[in-house]
C-alpha cells in the first residue's frame, strides 16, 4: 500500500526527516507516536503533498507506483490526510464540498457521478455513522463545530471518499474523554477492511480504543524504535527519554 525507504526531507535547508523507512499494507493500522517537533505533521504533509516540503532523498510508492507529484492526482489514486486543525470556511457548503469531491474521485474512476438526492442518502447516513448530528451536516464548512465535531467531519470525509490509504494526524487531540471514545468508535466503524491507516498521536489514549498492528516512535525526523501496542504502554510508563 505505502513503501516509504531512506526519506529526507528539509523546509527552507532544515532536515525534519532523515532516512525515515515505512512500509504499510493492505489493511493494516500503524501509530506514528513521538514529541513536538519530532516529524510526524511533516510525515502527514509530506504525503499530502504540501508544497513547502521539499524531499532531498528516497523516494515514496504508493499502490506499487511512485507518488505522484499533484495534490490532487494523490486524492483520486486514494490518499486521504486529514487536518489537525480543521478550519472554518464560511460560505462553503458541507454537503456541497463533499459531493463535488465524491464525483470528481467517482469521474477519475470512470463511474457515474451521484445525483444530489443519491449523494444526501449516502451523506446522511455516514454523517450517522461519524456521530455527527443531522442538523450539523447542513451547515457550513465546519461552522460552529466543536473541536470534537471538525474531527468527526474529517472521518466522514475520509468515510466518503473510501480512501486506500488514511492518515489522521492527531485526530485525537483537544478532545475530552468522551469524545475521544466517540471518534474512536467512528474510526472502527467507517474504516473499510482494506483501507490502511497511519495514526499521528502523542499519547496512547486513543489506543486503548482501537485495534493496532504497529507502534513506530518518532524522534528527530528518525525512527528509533518500532513494535506492537505494548510499546504505546512503554511510551506511557517511561516517557520518550527512555528511547533516545
Amino acid at each position: 500500500m505505502l513503501k516509504i525507504q531512506d526519506l529526507t526531507v528539509a523546509v527552507e535547508g532544515k532536515k525534519l526527516l532523515e532516512h525515515f523507512s515505512l512500509e504499510v499494507q493492505k489493511g493494516q493500522v500503524h501509530v506514528i507516536m513521538g514529541k513536538n517537533g519530532a516529524g510526524k505533521s511533516t510525515l502527514a504533509k509530506v504525503l499530502a503533498g504540501h508544497p513547502a516540503y521539499r524531499v532531498v532523498s528516497g523516494e515514496i510508492r504508493f499502490l506499487d507506483q511512485l507518488l505522484p507529484d499533484s495534490v490532487e492526482e494523490r486524492a483520486l489514486k486514494g490518499l486521504f490526510v486529514s487536518f489537525q486543525y480543521p478550519l472554518e470556511i464560511p460560505g462553503l457548503s458541507n454537503f456541497d464540498f463533499l459531493k463535488l469531491a465524491l464525483n470528481a474521485k467517482r469521474r477519475f474512476l470512470k463511474k457515474k457521478p451521484l445525483l444530489s438526492s443519491e449523494f444526501e442518502k449516502l451523506y446522511l447516513e455516514k454523517g450517522a455513522l461519524a456521530g455527527l448530528k443531522p442538523e450539523l451536516l447542513k451547515r457550513e464548512m465546519n461552522q460552529g463545530f466543536s473541536g470534537g465535531e471538525r474531527k468527526k467531519n474529517e472521518l466522514l470525509q475520509m468515510a466518503l471518499l473510501e480512501p486506500a490509504l488514511a492518515v489522521l494526524d492527531e485526530i485525537d487531540s483537544g478532545l475530552d474523554i468522551d469524545a475521544l471514545k466517540e471518534v474512536a468508535g467512528a474510526i472502527q466503524k467507517l474504516k473499510g477492511r482494506e483501507m490502511a491507516l497511519i495514526l499521528i498521536t502523542h499519547y496512547q489514549r486513543l489506543l486503548n480504543y482501537l485495534p493496532v498492528d504497529f507502534v513506530h516512535v518518532l524522534e528527530g525526523g528518525r525512527l528509533v524504535k518500532s513494535g506492537g501496542l505494548d510499546l504505546a504502554s512503554e511510551l506511557e510508563e517511561k516517557g520518550y527519554e527512555a528511547f533516545l
